[in-house]
């Protein structure tokens, strides 16, 4: 077995290529929320529009009272739009990158809580938090 060390150039691809899927992830289930995927029963479409993505929220936070369901809703679209183009761009990269890792194991253990093991599983939502973590931690420290 070789010890040879990774080159940097595949590192740097590696590192560009998680970045950029993950904030595709987030921007599609952005567009999800506003019908750009298609209208909600569309095949493929997860919610078609804010409405059925809130009851979904209010399924995951079944704990919160249903007067701020549509804030959280609309502060988790906000959050993820705005993680999204962060690490599109690299904007903060660091930094933006912890907080997708933070912001999905909410997600993924709001999921386990309210759906049992098998949702967040099987939308690899842990694999993304633990994916954005690394991308944090690929990240050099400012000097």
């Amino acid at each position: 077995m070789s010890t040879k060390p990774v080159s940097k150039t595949f590192v740097d691809i590696a590192t560009t290529s998680l970045r950029i899927a993950l904030a595709l992830a987030f921007l599609s289930a952005v567009a999800d929320r506003f019908g750009l995927w298609g209208r909600p029963g569309t095949p493929g479409v997860s919610w078609g529009n804010m409405m059925q993505f809130n009851a979904y929220v209010a399924k995951l936070n079944w704990f919160l009272p249903a007067a701020v369901i549509p804030l959280t809703g609309w502060a988790a679209t906000a959050a993820e739009l705005l993680l999204g183009l962060g690490l599109l761009i690299g904007w903060q990269l660091r930094w933006v990158s912890l907080a997708s890792g933070l912001l999905l194991l909410a997600f993924g253990l709001a999921m386990l809580l309210a759906l049992g093991p098998k949702a967040p599983l099987d939308y690899s939502v842990f694999t993304a938090s633990c994916a954005a973590f690394l991308l944090f931690a690929m990240q050099r420290k400012a000097q």
